[in-house]
């Protein structure tokens, strides 16, 4: 039996084995056993089921491949010391579908059969969960498309929702080792568009300036106001925040186009009620961050990343290191994934139990 494999079973529940390099887990695509699968026909959703075939047939005209109609989410199961599996925050996932959704007039799938779902698709691929102490995670991608037979531009005639899951490591390699990024003249979103739906159409329009970045040493472009180009919105695929100088201040910006990130918002919950830190969601002018003392991306996929500094022009801009995460920054991720992990005490109703 190798490493792996003893890990994979210390706990008991799990009956069968895998064999992966856990401590050195990516963000990549790994075939899991199972999968669920519903459709939306003559007004409603079916009860849905688990599948073995990780292919999707749909119609040539489905309108998720020609107008882009379709939208996704992203979560994570994690492992407890006691063996036991935690969902953080699944409610706020099927939420945020709910609203993109109705951005893109599909039918919205109910958080009831959504959290269902994931948990069907946790249950169903146990084994493939991280041991405690490793780090990683099972991260959980509920996605919903328009198909059916179709031509011109309207709502598609039936939809399909699934959830499939994946092992996963540290989205940027190092984890908590702050990264460097570059502010791109791209937009990932128009003012008024659907930057705060969570549709696949804003992450095809950050493929060039992410490459641009990444060609360039950077970890990801971060993206300014669409309108004006002058405050930040996003880093890559994920929120930004910032704190002051002075340690007092928990900062994100706030914008209609923005991605409203589930961690973010608990990092502004956490910041204020575990932390005692201010918090506001307002501007981030990017020629003033030599206000902040520390910076961060967060989201699903990053955790917290800290942000070791940002190109803006000609003028690279360094907040508290390149090489440490800030002390605010730490204190606020051991919080977070304490939570996650089952390690700390988690607010009323973060946690649902697989």
């Amino acid at each position: 039996m190798t490493t792996q494999e003893r890990q994979a079973t210390q706990d008991p529940q799990v009956k069968k084995t895998v064999d992966i390099d856990w401590a050195n887990l990516g963000f990549s695509y790994i075939r899991t056993d199972q999968r669920y699968l519903a459709h939306w026909r003559d007004g409603h959703w079916d009860e849905g089921h688990l599948t073995e075939d990780n292919q999707i047939h749909i119609a040539e005209g489905a309108t998720a491949l020609h107008y882009g109609q379709q939208c996704f989410e992203g979560l994570k199961a994690y492992r407890c010391k006691d063996g036991s599996i935690n969902l953080f925050r699944p409610d706020r996932n099927a939420a945020r579908m709910q609203d993109s959704c109705r951005r893109l007039l599909m039918p919205e799938i109910s958080t009831e059969q959504f959290i269902e779902a994931c948990r069907q698709v946790v249950r169903a691929n146990e084994h493939f969960i991280p041991p405690y102490g490793t780090g990683g995670s099972f991260y959980l991608r509920p996605f919903l498309i328009g198909v059916g037979d179709n031509l011109g531009v309207r709502t598609a005639p039936e939809f399909l929702f699934s959830v499939f899951g994946v092992p996963v490591g540290p989205y940027f390699k190092g984890g908590l080792t702050p990264m460097n990024f570059i502010t791109t003249s791209f937009d990932r979103a128009a003012p008024h568009g659907t930057g705060a739906a969570k549709v696949g159409g804003n992450y095809a329009a950050s493929l060039m300036p992410g490459h641009e970045a990444k060609e360039r040493k950077f970890a990801d472009a971060i993206y300014l106001d669409p309108a004006t180009h002058t405050k930040i919105e996003e880093v890559g695929a994920a929120n930004f925040f910032a704190i002051t100088r002075d340690g007092t201040t928990f900062v994100t910006p706030k914008s209609p186009s923005i991605l409203p990130s589930i961690t973010k918002y608990s990092l502004l919950w956490l910041a204020e009620h575990r932390l005692g830190l201010k918090v506001v969601e307002g501007d981030v002018r990017v020629d003033e961050l030599d206000q902040f003392a520390e910076a961060g991306a967060c989201g699903t996929a990053a955790v917290i990343t800290p942000v070791g500094g940002i190109q803006h022009g000609e003028h690279f801009h360094v907040f508290h290191s390149e090489t440490e995460p800030g002390p605010i920054t730490r204190r606020l991720y051991d919080e977070l994934t304490g939570i996650q992990f089952g390690d700390v005490e988690a607010p009323e109703g973060w946690i649902v139990k697989v």
